[in-house]
């Protein structure tokens, strides 16, 4: 019996040296990294866009219109990487990139529709937003070449598509060009040979009003308040 347990106490303590061995033989990627005052990287993200509406209080005395619902489409981002080592937690960054691919669109019910109109209208409206994030990092310790961090930041946007200027709209719905917004997210850094490969997903929360309104639109005078909102997943690649 004393043979059988030492047996195992020595399979046990060779099973922990082995382990121990191996851990210490895993090579750790990039060491120096968290040692850059600074580092530059590129970013790729898809952005699943909404609106989130206010109707006008008057809403029900329009009796044209029954209803109308929001909605958009999805938008693929690409854009610069600009992060500045603040301290062994804290970093600053900012991400300006270029969102394409998306749009904006209202269903509407309408009780009479005219002539060149059916009972259910969707307006589209084109985006093509500058968005430029200023973000601060907080960093996870690094585990191996594995580290996970969350972000908090403002954004400005600009949309290029914007159509606030167009005169005669009489089936569009008009947004302001300008916008401002919160996110907040949480992303992974994976430690690789040569590179940083960080996948990252974001919540995105406008705070503007981006609704032109205007009272002598009948797409337009049903609605009060519009604003953005986004999911944004990327990819941030980073040397």
């Amino acid at each position: 019996m004393l043979h059988l347990l030492r047996k195992q106490v020595t399979i046990i303590f060779c099973f922990l040296f082995s382990a121990a061995g191996l851990r210490a033989q895993k090579e750790m990627n990039r060491p120096d990294h968290d040692n850059l005052s600074y580092y530059f990287g590129l970013t790729f993200g898809y952005s699943n866009m909404n609106l989130h509406t206010e109707k006008d209080p008057r809403f029900l005395q329009y009796d044209s219109i029954l209803s109308v619902e929001p909605g958009a489409s999805g938008g693929f981002s690409a854009g610069l990487l600009a992060t500045l080592h603040l301290n062994n937690r804290f970093e600053f960054r900012v991400a300006p990139q270029l969102m394409v691919g998306g749009a904006k669109y209202f269903t509407y019910t309408l009780k009479y529709p005219n002539a060149n109109e059916t009972p259910v209208e969707k307006k589209t409206l084109p985006s093509t937003i500058f968005t430029f994030p200023a973000q601060i990092k907080f960093n996870s310790d690094r585990i191996d070449n594995f580290r996970v961090y969350m972000l908090a930041g403002l954004t400005a946007d600009i949309d290029l598509a914007s159509n606030s200027n167009e005169r005669n709209a009489e089936d569009l719905i008009k947004l302001k060009k300008n916008d401002f917004a919160i996110e907040g997210g949480v992303g992974f850094n994976f430690f690789l040979k040569f590179v940083t490969l960080s996948p990252e997903i974001r919540i995105h929360n406008g705070l503007t009003n981006i609704h032109d309104r205007d009272p002598d639109l009948k797409f337009s005078n049903v609605l009060d308040q519009l604003k953005s909102r986004m999911i944004i997943f990327s990819i941030n690649i980073e040397p």
